[in-house]
């Protein structure tokens, strides 16, 4: 890691001033920005989404596969309850509820990815 105490004066924008940076070093942005990310590789610089990262080294569960689980909330919809893996992907459980602060052993059902990541359904085994 460099920093770097320059003001580029052919850039207005903050995400422009990054970018003309990482050109004229040759330096590598890295970021959960969603704008950014596109304005940078389209300008050829490369680059490292934050987000990207986070969603390649997820486990990847597929239906039928069994998974621990510890149950610690309710679900929206009456019987579910919820736990989430160590990555922080939430896992609805179909008549979960009744096994509330237990881990349980469950079976993947669905594997939804969303916007705000991955969701995971499944039963219990």
């Amino acid at each position: 890691i460099v920093f770097i105490d320059q003001d580029p004066t052919d850039a207005q924008q903050v995400d422009d001033k990054l970018v003309s940076l990482a050109r004229q070093t040759g330096g590598l942005i890295i970021t959960n920005d969603y704008n950014l990310n596109r304005v940078a590789k389209l300008q050829g610089v490369r680059i490292l989404n934050i987000n990207e990262l986070a969603n390649a080294v997820k486990s990847v569960y597929l239906p039928g596969e069994e998974i621990p689980l510890k149950i610690i909330q309710e679900g929206k919809e009456i019987g579910q309850g919820v736990g989430y893996l160590e990555d922080g992907t939430m896992v609805v459980v179909e008549n979960g509820r009744r096994y509330l602060n237990q881990e349980i052993l469950v079976q993947v059902t669905k594997v939804l990815q969303t916007n705000a990541g991955r969701l995971i359904f499944a039963t219990p085994e």
